[in-house]
């Protein structure tokens, strides 16, 4: 076992980074969310799913079926990342105004508007299975959907016996740069400032003159903008998708939510890499098939001795 673990725990850290950043940036969808309305967002997951089709559609378009390198390969990443961010950030958009807001102006409860996500995450799903993918993306709806590889894996250096390539270094800093724009959108700008001001006190908020559905508006924007770029990141990663490719994802990014405290953008980043970081070091004691057994014991952990995550920080006490 020690043999084990000293060969395998900074290869285990390498890749635990690499999956870690994309539970984070879907994270920051649960964390915007959660922030502003004190609710959770179930249907967020099939949010990301919409992301990895939308990338999916731009290979098909444009008739990519094999690697591209150089300044097209840039371009061609880029691309997809700005149509899966559209994708995933209009649909989020949509879901708020359709199975959210009817009922915060009627004053429903939070648990209407969490039966409404689950009924609108199931939707999604049937929506896709049963029309989107055979009818766009010719395959069958509950089949596995292969993805064509666009980047072709070299090695670029090692850390000990820890082998790093240029997929690993794309995915980490992409998805650390995505979460600095977002946390200065939040911390710098005015619409920033709203968003905290309602988190904080919408009643205050509404009375200094901020909107509050604009501002719901752009806080679905933003946390489904960032499931579309980790869409994309995973479809590059891992070269598939399906209709319900979501849902362990969603879960566990919402571990990673709560690891870190829900509410909180750091937080979420946080969390994200520290939940892929325990579910690869635990592989190596328990196996790769029980990863995803290792989240859902990490929530039931964080929940029992510490339900306000590692950070425990809201969003409405970002910096000013």
């Amino acid at each position: 076992m020690l043999d084990d673990l000293r060969l395998q725990f900074l290869q285990s850290t390498v890749d635990g980074l690499r999956v870690g950043a994309i539970f984070a940036l879907i994270a920051l969808g649960y964390t915007m969310v959660y922030g502003v309305l004190r609710l959770i967002n179930f249907a967020h997951s099939e949010i990301f799913m919409i992301g990895t089709f939308a990338s999916l559609f731009v290979l098909m378009t444009m008739g990519i079926s094999a690697p591209v390198g150089g300044f097209a390969l840039i371009g061609l990443i880029l691309l997809m990342m700005v149509v899966s961010m559209a994708a995933s950030g209009g649909a989020a958009v949509l879901l708020e105004q359709v199975a959210y807001r009817p009922l915060r102006r009627k004053g429903a409860s939070r648990l209407a508007a969490l039966i409404s996500a689950i009924g609108a995450s199931l939707f999604l799903q049937e929506l896709f299975a049963l029309v989107i993918i055979p009818e766009v993306f010719d395959s069958p709806g509950r089949n596995n959907t292969p993805v064509p590889r666009i980047l072709e894996r070299e090695h670029l250096f090692n850390i000990g016996n820890a082998d790093v390539s240029n997929d690993h270094v794309i995915i980490i800093l992409a998805a650390l740069a995505m979460m600095v724009i977002l946390d200065l959108i939040v911390s710098r700008t005015k619409i920033g400032r709203g968003i905290r001001a309602t988190a904080q006190d919408p009643e205050a908020a509404v009375l200094m003159g901020v909107s509050i559905d604009t501002i719901v508006r752009v806080t679905f924007l933003l946390g489904g903008a960032m499931a579309g770029v980790a869409a994309m990141l995973y479809v590059m990663e891992f070269e598939n998708t399906q209709y319900n490719i979501g849902f362990i994802l969603g879960i566990k990014a919402f571990t990673a939510a709560v690891l870190g405290g829900i509410g909180n953008l750091r937080g979420a980043l946080l969390g994200g890499f520290a939940l892929g970081l325990i579910e690869n070091w635990g592989a190596i004691f328990v196996g790769s098939s029980m990863k995803d057994v290792t989240a859902f014991i990490v929530l039931v952990v964080v929940l029992m001795f510490r339900p306000t995550g590692l950070l425990g920080e809201s969003l409405q006490r970002a910096r000013a």
